[in-house]
């Protein structure tokens, strides 16, 4: 790989230990050793510091010492106050790291410092002229210098690593990591620079029916065909299915002479949510049950909540039915008011946590749209990660008309599987039962519904909730770092619903830099502003984030 280059600050008189603990605790973070660091920079007023001039002599590197000056015309992507009123610069750490990266590597521009290994040498980096904003890329020509780790922090010193890298229109600035920040990338910091939202309006509630031109069939894997993109179109949780689940559907193909046989998952799923079989209904994905639900039930007045998940309203449709919509409204947070849906509908649509607002609404507000004479269908495809499955509707027998619809796809990875089961009144199983045509679901995806039911597959499930929340905070920490984009608070959900003036022009400039993320504007109630960003691990979460700073930029 490129060489690394730290960017180090220091408080005048900070420890050398406390320095060299620092860098190396930064190092290995990055999975890098002491050969692979090419040069330290720093501010001038500080090469002479103990810290800094053991941490160059531990790793036989040459000290690159810019003034202030050329450190605060860099743009970094985490400012804090205190360095800015005490050196001039808003980071040190990460504006020396990009400059002495761009300064010379391997025998680029600029001066290396001779032999490596001959003991720490003073130089001062030539000026670079900013060309980036406010996000850790240095634009250098065909080349960038770009942030491996950004800013970590001990009592009284800083450092980040950075490398340069090639940086081509049509691809992601190929670095060996991107890590994430574990102190200093959190929105409200103090020196963080506030986010100022920029005034917007959505529609307003709305229970008109529509014949629009929302693309009510386009889903996120639309996003990721025919080419190779990193995914943050689809909600599936990466890395599944699990090995063991692998394997008992592997050992199922061994039975696929004989016609499935439901009774053992539906046993499985009954048990799971405490209920008599005749209160389950096994599906080949929740799709499937939207479309029983709109031919096998006798509805005149559906409606449908949105912004939420579109099939249930092409389903609908595609059955023949008006549908009206409520629109939640970006000001209300898109939270639900239950006085908003009509009294005289008699299906009601809603999804918890709701796709793609990721906003949990509360199991008491849902509860109160039950009437008598009224279907309330709530699609709880992602509420397995959410932790506690709090706010869950899945198992209750007093709630009137009560249809609950779970996937099993997105968890465990088994969206080319197909299965999801509806848990409701007996009478409605029935109904959807007669509409299903023989044998819909396969005896593989039969095998793999039994075995996420069991005891230890639940545990998994609940620990992988956990780990989302940790994940998705870290997203929005990271996204709360620009003014230009705006994110729906409360998110539960495995994914993040955000706004940018122009977002549509931004989802195809992050196409070209290797992301996929899903356009908004098919969602009734959206429009091309919006975006539905997948929840991941921090290393695709940091690259992400450089690569929508850069796509913000060139999108201006």
């Amino acid at each position: 790989m490129p060489g690394a280059h730290l960017g180090v600050g220091v408080r005048p008189g900070t420890a050398a230990d406390e320095v060299l603990a620092l860098v190396g605790a930064v190092l290995r973070e990055a999975g890098l050793t002491e050969a692979d660091v090419r040069s330290l920079g720093t501010l001038d007023a500080r090469v002479a510091e103990p810290g800094i001039v053991a941490v160059a002599a531990a790793l036989g590197v040459p000290v690159r010492g810019f003034p202030a000056g050329e450190l605060a015309a860099v743009p970094v992507p985490h400012p804090s106050a205190l360095p800015l009123a005490a050196t001039g610069t808003a980071s040190v750490a990460e504006a020396a790291a990009l400059l002495a990266a761009t300064a010379g590597d391997d025998g680029r521009a600029g001066p290396a410092g001779g032999d490596r290994r001959a003991g720490p040498a003073v130089s001062a980096g030539p000026a670079v002229p900013p060309a980036g904003r406010d996000g850790g890329v240095l634009p250098a020509g065909p080349e960038c210098a770009v942030l491996l780790v950004p800013k970590r922090k001990s009592r009284r010193a800083t450092c980040a690593i950075a490398t340069f890298a090639p940086l081509r229109s049509n691809q992601v600035t190929s670095v060996a990591r991107l890590l994430p920040l574990t102190d200093g990338y959190i929105a409200g910091e103090p020196g963080s620079p506030p986010t100022i939202p920029t005034p917007h309006t959505t529609a307003a509630m709305d229970t008109h029916t529509h014949t629009d031109a929302h693309d009510l069939r386009h889903h996120g894997d639309a996003e990721v065909r025919d080419e190779k993109l990193i995914d943050l179109a689809v909600n599936v949780r990466t890395n599944t299915p699990p090995d063991w689940l692998r394997k008992r559907i592997a050992d199922s193909l061994t039975g696929l002479a004989a016609y499935p046989d439901g009774r053992a998952a539906r046993a499985a799923v009954a048990e799971r949510h405490d209920l008599t079989s005749n209160r389950v209904l096994l599906t080949a994905g929740a799709a499937e049950a939207f479309v029983l639900l709109a031919r096998a039930l006798p509805v005149r007045r559906p409606v449908v909540v949105h912004p939420q998940f579109t099939e249930p309203e092409a389903a609908l449709r595609d059955a023949g039915h008006e549908v009206g919509r409520v629109l939640l409204r970006e000001e209300d947070g898109f939270r639900l008011d239950p006085a908003a849906v009509p009294e005289d509908a008699d299906l009601v649509v809603i999804g918890n946590p709701t796709n793609p607002t990721s906003v949990l609404h509360p199991a008491a507000s849902i509860a109160a749209l039950a009437r008598p004479g009224r279907t309330l269908v709530v699609d709880e495809a992602f509420m397995d990660a959410v932790p506690g499955e709090r706010e869950s509707l899945a198992g209750r027998t007093d709630v009137p008309g009560l249809v609950v619809l779970r996937s099993l796809t997105k968890t465990w990875g088994l969206a080319g599987l197909r299965i999801g089961y509806v848990l409701a009144e007996p009478e409605t199983i029935a109904a959807l039962e007669r509409t299903q045509p023989l044998w819909p679901v396969s005896t593989p995806a039969l095998v793999a519904a039994e075995a996420c039911m069991s005891r230890a597959a639940l545990a998994e499930a609940e620990h992988a909730a956990h780990r989302i929340g940790v994940e998705r905070a870290h997203l929005l920490a990271g996204l709360a770092e620009f003014d230009e984009v705006r994110t729906v608070a409360g998110a539960e959900g495995p994914f993040v619903l955000l706004r940018i003036d122009g977002a549509d022009v931004v989802r195809e400039r992050l196409r070209s830099l290797g992301f996929a993320a899903r356009r908004g504007d098919t969602f009734p109630g959206l429009d091309r502003n919006w975006l539905r960003i997948a929840v991941r691990d921090r290393a695709t979460t940091n690259r992400f984030l450089q690569a929508l700073d850069q796509a913000l930029l060139i999108c201006g």
